[in-house]
């Protein structure tokens, strides 16, 4: 089935020097993305009907000439914005092959945080549903389809598995989403890892206290005492939005468990080299009996990487096919 919807997309081949998970995933960081040199594009602003007056900022590259092709909307990962490296090389990618992209910045996340007061977390999917009602007329006129990396793929499943019948867009697909948040901690934990945890972890804390946040003293000593992404998580996240601690937390916001409720055409893809995210909830899952998840597990990849020889990331073609072939049909 998923060799159906692909319509024989070659597998995917890691390209060197971009040999190994390790190099597949930091390439993101160490190489600048020149995919959207000469696109113009609209900034627009998301109000949260939540009561908090936060507002999300988003940008908006329109295809040109314009297509009857659904928007594309990106959702980035942990610490990331708009502009990280894999969404504007996704959206470089989807604008030229006709797609219209919204590249979001989640809730106090790059653009979006002189605008919030709060802050997202693994389980922010409601952020999510008021972003997709709230999309005028114009943009939504030939559909809406999603696509989320490593945290921000989390967010979607969640929101696809509540939403389930009810969700506000026609398809989607993620890359690298961490099935097991708790066992995702725990691999950060690595020694192998500790490069990992400590970049993570700076962005984190800076992102939390930057300008428009608005945290008590205790909350800022928290943020800055926090010594790995589980303890952050622990006495910051967890506590701020409701939870009972990181383990409560993890349990409750794990896209794993919200799996069997999504209902749209959903493409997942992931490595199982990936050193940040176990493989084992994916190899676990009975995805032969949800015929709305089509999964794409290769054997290397990295973190959010799929650096092959090609025009695009490899999972970037396999997403763009997807979506063509689910427009078609």
């Amino acid at each position: 089935m998923v060799e159906t919807v692909l319509d024989g997309l070659p597998p995917f081949r890691p390209r060197l020097p971009w040999w190994g998970p390790d190099l597949q995933t930091i390439r993101s960081v160490v190489v600048k993305s020149r995919a959207l040199d000469g696109h113009t594009g609209e900034r627009l602003y998301f109000p949260l009907a939540d009561g908090s007056g936060d507002r999300l900022a988003a940008i908006l590259n329109r295809a040109v000439p314009a297509t009857r092709l659904p928007l594309i909307v990106l959702v980035h990962g942990l610490t990331g914005l708009e502009d990280s490296f894999y969404m504007r090389e996704s959206a470089g990618y989807f604008l030229s092959r006709g797609f219209s992209v919204l590249r979001l910045n989640l809730r106090g996340a790059g653009r979006s945080r002189p605008y919030c007061r709060t802050q997202y977390h693994a389980g922010s999917s409601d952020d999510l549903a008021r972003l997709f009602a709230s999309l005028s007329a114009d943009l939504t006129a030939n559909g809406v389809v999603a696509v989320g990396y490593s945290l921000g793929a989390n967010l979607l499943l969640k929101y696809l598995g509540e939403q389930g019948g009810s969700a506000q867009i026609d398809a989607a697909a993620v890359v690298s989403a961490p099935l097991d948040l708790a066992g995702t901690s725990r691999r950060l934990n690595r020694w192998r890892n500790i490069p990992y945890q400590r970049y993570l972890l700076r962005y984190m804390k800076a992102e939390a206290i930057a300008p428009g946040a608005e945290l008590s003293a205790a909350e800022r000593r928290a943020v800055l005492g926090a010594r790995s992404v589980w303890d952050f998580d622990h006495v910051y996240s967890a506590p701020r939005a409701g939870y009972d601690g990181a383990a409560d937390y993890y349990a409750r916001t794990s896209s794993g468990r919200f799996l069997a409720g999504v209902i749209v055409p959903t493409l997942i893809v992931h490595a199982l080299d990936d050193p940040w995210i176990p493989a084992e909830p994916y190899r676990e899952f009975d995805w032969q009996s949800h015929r709305n998840l089509y999964d794409v597990l290769t054997s290397r990849g990295g973190h959010v990487g799929f650096h092959g020889g090609d025009v695009a990331a490899w999972h970037d073609l396999a997403i763009v096919r997807f979506f063509e072939r689910l427009s078609r049909s």
